[in-house]
């Protein structure tokens, strides 16, 4: 049966269910059909992995397709094991394979043919001259007749396609807050999930740890940076989440207001009475002088134990490591750095000192001991520093950081939840709907709950798991292990991986603490709780993923993902370089000329073709310019599982 889309959905199961069965099919198999001949995106997305993994010289039976899919990841985009057993269920008998191999050809062939007209009027509507039309014609009716014309898609890094934050997954009164303010303010749910992650370990950070096995204990504090451009509304998302932390601040303020002046006044009376008593000795006689003495000693003693306390600090800006390190002396080790701007990495580095200064940062997030020095007093040290992180950069910044000296050396971009999502602006609903006063009013009352809750603690409550939960987190460690091997997955972000378990496990405590707001830390945490951290965990892989790829990547690389997003958000299938010029001139690509390094690397990877060279110039009239067709494989929508839905078919 052929679907509206133009597949034959029992023949593409049938061919590659008999491949399943049969491994040594995919000989002749995979030389008649290529991934972007199948309508399915599952299928297509399927079948390119059998391909690599016959290429590669390993079977393509069941279990290893499996494993293999498991292993990159891909296992819930082609709907689960389940399905894979479903393809081979679905298989008639496998000598026909390459007869429905031919109707899943052909009807690939007539897909593209049904293509050609909307490519060929597009063109004519981006003011292509007529010799360019009639040579992309008769280039893409080429391509039909051609079995496989196009070569398979080179990825530009791993950049393209990330998954959206599952902020389902995160306490219903955090996700609730965060899906209103990503709608009202129209702009990713990614930013407004990791900034809510970075409130919750804000309240959390330092009051409690996770003890995972034996020694290993995880502290509940993250860093998180949001990556958005410019024009994004970073501000109006950070507003609505932070707020009530800052909130909480001002509570914590006056609530501890009469106590700061109590011990103020207590200080100065005693400071009184040590000055006093201290004059009363310098002029007693030889004969009283030794007891005015140990009494003036009492008085001073007496005064310099008395201690006035600091006036409670949640959240700092842009702090030098410095003004970050007296922070946490005074505020019982933890401190939050939120803001909607970059500018602390910039200080890291050394703007003000001149010298890069990590070790307050790297020790903050690990929770190692940190040595303070005082000017009044004796050196002294914080036993357990816990210091949060809740930034939003622009590209630009990210890529800078990456030449920073120290921050990769060192580890700390490794200690980074990285969210780059898709850009909304120019694609933003107008009239939005406002969030929602009561959605408001429980986020706002849960979240300063929590942290006045715990603001009291100053030994961290210690969260324990289940034995089901420690079992899921040993699970977590054996997927990882073999992704940092050499030529794993995360050979060349081994450094964030080494960290990644650690990040989920920090996730699930804030994730228990959120659900439990009263009484968290007199609750084992559940192997649910775990199973969720790593979804979310697996969407922060994805992101490092891509964050680590710009960050390396070269300036024509970065504009060629430019082009593409271009290309992927206007459905376009043939323009000219004029056309491409016009829609996306910018600082970044100022001139006409700087289009031509990233045509030519989606050339090279297989996204583009340029069409024969443009007739000469016409007396009088202006050059004609380049004209390119799109891959159709480009177009073709991505297989997506809801994150639910994946978990209960894995």
């Amino acid at each position: 049966m052929v679907t509206q889309a133009g597949y034959d959905l029992a023949a593409e199961q049938a061919v590659i269910g008999a491949a399943l069965l049969a491994p040594n099919l995919m000989t002749d198999l995979a030389v008649t059909l290529a991934p972007g001949d199948f309508g399915r995106p599952a299928h297509g997305l399927l079948w390119e992995a059998m391909c690599g993994m016959h290429a590669a010289g390993t079977p393509t039976d069941t279990l290893t397709v499996a494993a293999h899919l498991a292993e990159t990841g891909n296992i819930g985009k082609v709907g689960g094991v389940p399905y894979l057993h479903t393809l081979i269920a679905e298989v008639p008998t496998v000598a026909n394979a390459g007869h429905y191999a031919g109707i899943v050809a052909d009807l690939a062939k007539r897909r593209k043919v049904a293509d050609l007209g909307a490519q060929l009027a597009q063109l004519a509507a981006s003011g292509a001259d007529a010799a360019d039309m009639v040579a992309a014609g008769r280039a893409m009716l080429d391509d039909v007749d051609v079995p496989g014309g196009w070569s398979p898609l080179i990825p530009l890094g791993k950049g393209r396609h990330l998954p959206s934050f599952p902020a389902e997954l995160l306490p219903g009164w955090v996700a609730e807050q965060a899906f209103a303010v990503a709608e009202f303010t129209q702009t990713p749910i990614d930013a407004a999930a990791t900034i809510a992650l970075a409130c919750l370990s804000t309240a959390a950070g330092g009051r409690a740890e996770v003890e995972v096995r034996g020694s290993w204990r995880e502290p509940t504090n993250l860093f998180t940076v949001v990556v958005l451009p410019p024009g994004s509304r970073k501000s109006a998302v950070f507003a609505a989440m932070v707020g009530p932390i800052l909130m909480a601040e001002k509570a914590l303020v006056e609530r501890t207001a009469p106590a700061i002046i109590e011990a103020g006044l207590m200080a100065k009376v005693a400071g009184k009475a040590s000055e006093k008593a201290a004059l009363a000795a310098a002029n007693a006689d030889a004969a009283g002088r030794d007891t005015l003495i140990a009494e003036a000693t009492a008085a001073a003693m007496n005064a310099e134990a008395i201690t006035i306390p600091v006036e409670p600090q949640l959240v700092a800006d842009d702090v030098t490591s410095e003004t970050a390190q007296k922070i946490l002396a005074e505020q019982g080790g933890r401190i939050a750095v939120l803001s909607p701007e970059g500018g602390i990495f910039a200080t890291m580095a050394g703007r003000y000192s001149g010298t890069p200064n990590l070790e307050v940062f790297l020790k903050g997030h690990a929770g190692d001991m940190m040595r303070v020095d005082r000017l009044s007093r004796d050196g002294g040290h914080v036993d357990k520093p816990a210091l949060t992180m809740g930034l939003a950069v622009q590209p630009e910044i990210l890529r800078d950081i990456a030449g920073m000296p120290g921050f990769r050396g060192l580890g700390l971009l490794a200690r980074i939840l990285f969210a780059v999502p898709e850009n909304t602006v120019g694609r933003r609903k107008v009239g939005a709907d406002p969030i929602p006063t009561a959605v408001a009013a429980k986020y706002h009352a849960n979240l300063h709950a929590l942290v006045l809750t715990l603001a009291e603690w100053t030994d961290p409550a210690v969260l324990v798991l289940t034995p089901e939960a420690n079992e899921a987190v040993l699970d977590i460690e054996r997927q990882v292990e073999p992704r940092l091997a050499p030529g794993g997955a995360w050979s060349h972000i081994v450094d964030w991986g080494s960290k990644y378990t650690g990040a989920v496990v920090r996730i699930a405590g804030l994730i228990h603490l959120a659900e439990h707001l009263h009484d968290g830390w007199g609750k084992r945490i559940e192997a649910d709780t775990i199973e969720r951290a790593a979804r979310i965990g697996e969407y922060y892989a994805a992101h490092a993923l891509g964050a680590f790829d710009d960050m390396g990547s070269d300036v024509a690389t970065r504009n060629a993902r430019t082009v593409l997003a271009w290309i992927e958000r206007t459905n376009t299938r043939a323009f000219t370089k004029r056309e491409v010029f016009r829609a996306l001139k910018s600082s970044q690509l100022p001139t006409a000329g700087d289009f031509d390094g990233p045509l030519s690397v989606l050339e090279a990877h297989g996204y583009l073709r340029q069409l024969d060279p443009p007739a000469p110039k016409r007396a009088g009239g202006r050059p004609p310019s380049p004209s390119f067709v799109v891959n159709p494989e480009v177009h073709q929508p991505v297989a997506t599982v809801h994150p639910i839905a994946a978990r209960q078919a894995a």
